[in-house]
């Protein structure tokens, strides 16, 4: 029986990646040998300390119900680790525990979208950002943002495109899928200018952890009014178990409370019990080692696909991705990452999952896979373009 779905629904595309993973899985099953590039995983496995602490918890049979907003010992250790990293007093308080960054997004934009409101974010950027801001009938306003821009917005793109409508701005920083951050002064102007019209900044942080090439540093420096969204999934490696945290003003605590009551009754207490690991020395060692090799990753990856051909219009500096342009190859790149997948097995991102500005230009290129296989993909790739 077909039932009658939201007209919504007509606006949220499926992640065009998905069809490209389907192609991959069937190679594997007719034993060709995959080298993915194309997801945003890491393929570090969670800290043992980190396997430990959620073993204990199980044998301690601790697995109820938390308070909505999170374990108060996780709050405060979130607290302390940007005090400790970055120099920002955050009070526990404002910290939210939520299903995955996933989840964080989602009790942003019931809280702050309503409908027909307009969010600017910059095209390209990651495609469930837009769709969230869709789910709650607003209109996430994709603004070209070129290679001179770093792929992000500026100020001086916000002040031109805000209009009557818009309510605020949605950020990355580093973005997936280019892997850019937002210097440091331009986002205080851009959070300067919202701020004016009375607007509100969220920045997603995901992937502040992987920060390569300046001093740590969080948009909770740039004001108290700034909204974070950060996860335990991509420099904690826990993409499964699904736990991010949410940083909000004061006041909006009471209103993102209540809709974390209703939507989650609470993040997972399993999740939550071993993401409390995450931030003792020992973890933390092994965090910053594992970053250090996606540095080298990058390193290796970035010359490697610009000696076959590939332009690479801004150097990554965070998240593990390159945003590379494949138009020397094709006019398609769609099409393109298609035909490199049956020929060569290597699975990359076509543009088109990330915004509608030379999508078909661009690839998004993962480096969340060993150096061997970095290499192996290298040499097919290079034979495939010879």
């Amino acid at each position: 029986m077909n039932f009658p779905l939201a007209a919504r629904l007509d606006e949220i595309e499926p992640f065009h990646v998905m069809e490209l993973l389907k192609m991959a899985a069937a190679l594997e099953q007719a034993g060709r040998s995959v080298i993915h590039m194309g997801i945003g995983e890491p393929d570090f496995p969670a800290a043992q300390p980190v396997l430990d602490a959620a073993a204990k918890a199980i044998a301690g049979g601790t697995m109820r119900y938390t308070h909505a907003v999170g374990l108060p010992a996780l709050r405060e250790a979130i607290a302390a680790h940007y005090q400790q990293r970055f120099g920002v007093d955050v009070a526990a308080e404002r910290i939210v525990i939520t299903a995955g960054a996933s989840g964080a997004l989602l009790l942003a934009c019931a809280a702050l979208v309503g409908r027909d409101d307009e969010v600017l974010m910059p095209d390209p950027s990651y495609p469930c950002n837009r769709h969230f801001v869709t789910a709650f009938e607003g209109r996430a306003r994709l603004i070209p943002s070129r290679p001179a821009q770093r792929f992000q917005l500026s100020a001086e793109m916000v002040r031109e495109h805000w209009n009557p409508s818009t309510r605020g701005v949605l950020l990355a920083s580093p973005s997936n899928p280019t892997g850019t951050s937002i210097a440091t002064n331009e986002l205080r102007d851009i959070a300067a200018l919202v701020r004016e019209r009375g607007g509100f900044t969220v920045v997603d942080e995901i992937y502040q952890g992987l920060s390569y090439d300046a001093p740590p540093f969080s948009a909770l420096s740039v004001g108290e009014d700034i909204i974070v969204i950060n996860s335990f999934s991509k420099y904690f490696n826990m993409t499964g178990w699904r736990l991010g945290w949410l940083v909000v003003p004061t006041s909006m605590m009471a209103a993102v409370e209540k809709l974390a009551q209703n939507f989650f009754i609470c993040a997972s207490t399993l999740a939550q019990q071993a993401a409390l690991a995450c931030f003792t020395p020992e973890s933390m060692v092994i965090f910053e080692q594992r970053k250090s090799e996606f540095k080298r990753r990058r390193d290796y990856l970035v010359p490697e696909l610009q000696r076959l051909g590939f332009t690479i219009p801004v150097l990554p500096d965070g998240a593990f991705y390159v945003y590379a342009d494949c138009s020397r190859f094709s006019g398609d790149a769609d099409a393109f990452t298609r035909d490199v997948l049956q020929a060569t097995g290597v699975v990359m991102t076509p543009g088109l999952d990330f915004g509608t500005q030379d999508v078909e230009r661009y690839i998004r290129v993962s480096y969340a896979t060993s150096m061997e296989n970095l290499q192996e993909a290298v040499r097919r790739l290079e034979t495939y373009l010879r």
